[in-house]
This record gives C-alpha cells, sequence and structure tokens, in this order.
C-alpha cells in the first residue's frame, strides 16, 4: 500500500482555477494507475479521473472538460488542474493508486491519504 499526500486545496471563488498535487512514496505512479476522488458533506466519496500507468485517462461526466489528471513520473505525483470551479465542486479531494483503464473499471487499492480540501465560494 502507498502512503499519499494530498495538496493544494483551498478558497477559490466561482470560475477560478485550482490545481492539486498527490505525492506518492516510492515509485507508485509509475506501477499502478493513478485517480482522483472527492467527498463533499453529506454525498458519498466519487470517482473523478483516472490515468493509466501508459498515460490514458477518463473522466467522470461532471468533471470532463473542466479537470485534467496528469502524472509527473520522477516526482511520483499525480496532478489534477481544475478549472470552471463552482460551489458543486465543494469537497475534500484524495487521490489513490490502483488499478484500472477508465472510470467504469477502476479498483482502488484501498489506502487513503487526509485529503486536500477545496471551497468554492464567492
Amino acid at each position: 500500500q502507498a502512503q499519499l499526500v494530498e495538496s493544494g486545496g483551498g478558497l477559490v471563488q466561482p470560475g477560478g482555477s485550482l490545481t492539486l498535487s498527490c505525492a506518492a512514496s516510492g515509485n507508485t505512479f509509475s506501477i499502478y494507475a493513478a485517480a482522483w476522488y472527492r467527498q463533499a458533506p453529506g454525498q458519498q466519496r466519487q470517482l473523478l479521473a483516472v490515468i493509466t500507468r501508459g498515460g490514458a485517462t477518463d473522466y467522470t461526466d461532471s468533471v470532463k472538460g473542466r479537470f485534467t489528471i496528469s502524472r509527473d513520473d520522477a516526482k511520483n505525483t499525480v496532478i489534477l488542474q481544475m478549472t470552471n470551479l463552482t460551489p458543486s465542486d465543494t469537497a475534500v479531494y484524495y487521490c489513490n493508486a490502483g488499478q484500472g483503464t477508465n472510470t467504469y473499471s477502476y479498483i482502488s487499492s484501498g489506502r487513503w491519504g487526509q485529503g486536500t480540501q477545496v471551497t468554492v465560494s464567492s
């Protein structure tokens, strides 16, 4: 199981942008697929984006076209670039290492970091 540390969250106005980072132990993201999830108050944790070891990406409909997942294998880091943010994007964001090629097939590792809070508000 990987040790994961999310960072980059904060307060942003609607329509704004924010970039999140996830640092993992060892070379986790060169071995496993990676994903970003979020959990808003009163809601279930939701899978947002998946990136394979080969760099293929997939997104859930709610963020497609607004969010971009990427990897920096040299730094063992996964990035989530978020644009056109709305209040409904307010949540704690988590990264994960697992397996799968898309949001339908992705299976999480079962280990989670503390997450990073994103708040979208005027």
